[in-house]
C-alpha cells in the first residue's frame, strides 16, 4: 500500500514560495517518489539579505507552516541573489 498523497506538489510549493517569499529563483525536488511527503528546496530571495542562516530558516518555516505541516520532511537551502550568483551551478 502506498503512502497517502500530502496534497502538496512541486508546482504548488514552488508557487507559494515564489509569492510569499518574493523568491527570484526556486528549485523544488519531491524526494518521496511522487507522493508529496518529502521535499528539498532551494530558495533565492532578496528578503534573506541581512539575515543569518537561522533567521532565514525560521522565516521560511513560519511562512510555509501550513504546507510544511502536511509533509513528512522538508529540507531547505536559502540564499540571497548575490550568494546564489556565486554558488549556482555554472
Amino acid at each position: 500500500m502506498s503512502a497517502p498523497h500530502s496534497g502538496i506538489t512541486v508546482e504548488s510549493l514552488k508557487q507559494v514560495i515564489t509569492e510569499k517569499l518574493e523568491a527570484e529563483h526556486v528549485e523544488v525536488v519531491d524526494q518521496s517518489g511522487g507522493c508529496g511527503q518529502m521535499f528539498e528546496v532551494i530558495i533565492v530571495s532578496p528578503v534573506f539579505r541581512e539575515k543569518k542562516l537561522l533567521a532565514r530558516h525560521r522565516l521560511v518555516n513560519e511562512t510555509l507552516k501550513d504546507e510544511i505541516s502536511k509533509v513528512h520532511a522538508f529540507s531547505q537551502k536559502s540564499y540571497t541573489p548575490e550568494e546564489w550568483e556565486k554558488k549556482k551551478p555554472q
